[in-house]
């Protein structure tokens, strides 16, 4: 349980510098570069994917080796078959049609 109320604390304290950052910029006349980079840092901080997973727990990731395989199928000459699963170009009079 101490996990949860530390977190929740330190976000509520940060939460609480950064707008005492904010609004002394904003309001006092003598506000400087202290206010201004803990402003910009939070600003910055809030930029960050929060909600994101490591990418081999990630639904639909695709398996970093396959890279490594069309970057190598590539750089030989080899034909690169399994590298792409990318479907081929159509042609001007194939119509209309997804196929």
């Amino acid at each position: 349980m101490a996990g949860p109320i530390a977190r929740w604390g330190a976000a509520l304290g940060f939460g609480a510098l950064w707008w005492w950052a904010v609004l002394r910029l904003a309001l006092a006349p003598d506000a400087g570069a202290m206010e201004a980079g803990v402003a910009a840092g939070g600003w910055g901080l809030s930029l960050l994917p929060v909600h994101c997973v490591p990418k081999a727990r990630a639904v639909g990731a695709v398996d970093p080796r396959r890279w490594v395989r069309a970057w190598r199928a590539g750089r030989t000459g080899r034909a690169a078959v399994a590298a792409t699963t990318a479907s081929p170009h159509h042609r001007s009079d194939a119509g209309s049609g997804p196929w």
